[in-house]
């Protein structure tokens, strides 16, 4: 399985952002017991959790002072959920009393939600605009039932902006239900720590017909079985270099990408160097016709969603174009 040593500071770009990335010291001074979260991964941490190393209440502590530390630089974070610590507490007293589902690898686990995936509790669900503060949602988006039957803790949610210092990654799962679409991106240390996300949010929800079809190729028994130590061994891999490593003089990234090469060629990947692939800017293209099919199809959702909501400022997207040119001096993501 690939593990990552002293990444660079990635939160998830929300979607889905697994909290034990936002660590940049020792939890040491919190628990007592000397426990390290700079490299932790989940797995490390439900061991610390069965060891009595730690709670997830001084878990949610330590990050909720990163992101009062953080947040006035990184400005990632929208808004902490006030009843974080509630659930934290509420995880331990289920991790103690070995209730059904505490040994689920995210159970007590923080996580940052993207701030379109609709909540059902004392949460916003904005989207990242002024328009929609204060609306309420009908029900919990389906990824965020799953997470919550995982025993997972919404602390917050964060910034929509995919490059607000946060990186988006894809994760086949289709989308997330009503109330809150949008792919899952989790970004997490370790490829284990994405697989531990993705086995609990993949799958069926009857909100989302997206799902209703692809949930049948998900395999049995879930992702993890198929992750291997030495999995890169003998893969043989394509390095793309134009139109994708146009680095400039930016040094400092054309060295990074340098040393990512070689870990893969460490780990016995077969690297295919300046693999040239024919029509690749009209490939690439393809993605200017989903974006022009993506807006035309947001605005009948963006109503329809808007519509169902239990409570709102705004009701269409007219509703929402009047909110901006009312309050142009507002940054909102509608235009």
């Amino acid at each position: 399985m690939a593990t990552s040593s002293k990444p660079q500071f990635c939160l998830f770009s929300p979607l889905l952002i697994l909290l034990p990335i936002l660590s940049s010291g020792s939890l040491s001074t919190v628990t007592g017991h000397g426990f390290s979260i700079e490299e932790a991964t989940v797995h490390d941490i439900q061991l610390a959790f069965k060891q009595n190393q730690l709670t997830s209440r001084q878990l949610v502590e330590f990050y909720l002072k990163q992101i009062h530390r953080l947040n006035p630089i990184l400005k990632g974070v929208i808004e902490v959920n006030p009843e974080a610590l509630h659930l934290a507490d509420k995880a331990d007293s289920e991790r103690k009393s070995k209730a059904s589902g505490s040994l689920s690898g995210l159970h007590g686990i923080p996580i940052l939600l993207k701030d379109n995936i609709a909540t059902k509790d004392k949460l916003n669900t904005t989207a990242g605009s002024y328009a929609l503060l204060g609306s309420v949602v009908p029900r919990d988006a389906g990824v965020v039932t799953k997470l919550r039957k995982a025993g997972a803790i919404i602390i917050g949610k964060a910034s929509l902006s995919e490059w607000s210092q946060f990186r988006s990654f894809y994760v086949p799962n289709g989308w997330s239900g009503r109330g809150g679409q949008g792919k899952n991106r989790p970004i997490c240390r370790t490829i284990l720590d994405a697989v531990y996300v993705l086995d609990e949010i993949v799958g069926l929800d009857y909100n989302d017909k997206a799902t209703i079809k692809a949930s049948k190729y998900i395999p049995h028994g879930g992702y993890k079985q198929f992750l291997k130590v030495n999995g890169l061994k003998g893969k043989r891999l394509g390095i793309v270099r134009k139109p994708f490593y146009n680095f400039g003089n930016d040094i400092f990234l054309k060295k990074i990408f340098a040393q990512h090469l070689d870990t893969l060629r460490q780990e016995g990947a077969i690297l295919v160097d300046n693999l040239e692939i024919a029509n690749i800017d009209v490939i690439l293209n393809i993605g200017t016709s989903e974006m022009t099919a993506l807006k035309i199809e947001f605005k009948q959702a963006l109503n329809k969603y808007l519509k169902e909501l239990v409570a709102s400022p705004v009701r269409t997207l007219a509703d929402a174009i009047a909110f901006n040119k009312k309050f142009s001096d507002l940054v909102s993501v509608f235009t």
